[in-house]
């Protein structure tokens, strides 16, 4: 029987650094969050991670449609306007903690509405 691989994986820490410019098309869709620091097993989790930390339609009572995420529309999964990058860990902060953002802060207004009155 194979071990679960997270239970033996460390956290490291990650930096989500934006990469678009400010007029780049992507930006209309979600807004720029600056450069924030997360814990996570990995450059992908620490997409996942960030994303985890924005408000999600599923927490609020505006849902798109039952059981639907806007986890996956988050501007930190997007790779035109995000990268990823490891941090050299020397003080053990990575392992001094849950997983999840460490650093910056991230926006819960990431929703918006589509209709103006």
């Amino acid at each position: 029987m194979q071990e679960n691989s997270r239970a033996t994986d460390r956290l490291k820490l990650f930096r989500l650094v934006p990469v678009a410019r400010a007029n780049d098309p992507n930006w209309d869709s979600a807004d720029n969050q600056g450069e924030i620091v997360v814990r996570a097993f990995s450059p992908a989790d620490a997409r996942v991670a960030a994303a985890e930390a924005e408000l999600d339609f599923t927490e609020i009572d505006a849902l798109p449609a039952e059981g639907n995420s806007t986890r996956d529309a988050s501007a930190f999964r997007n790779e035109r306007l995000y990268a990823v990058v490891e941090m050299l860990d020397q003080s053990g902060l990575a392992t001094a903690g849950p997983r999840g953002v460490v650093e910056g802060v991230v926006s819960v207004g990431t929703i918006k509405p589509t209709q103006v009155s």
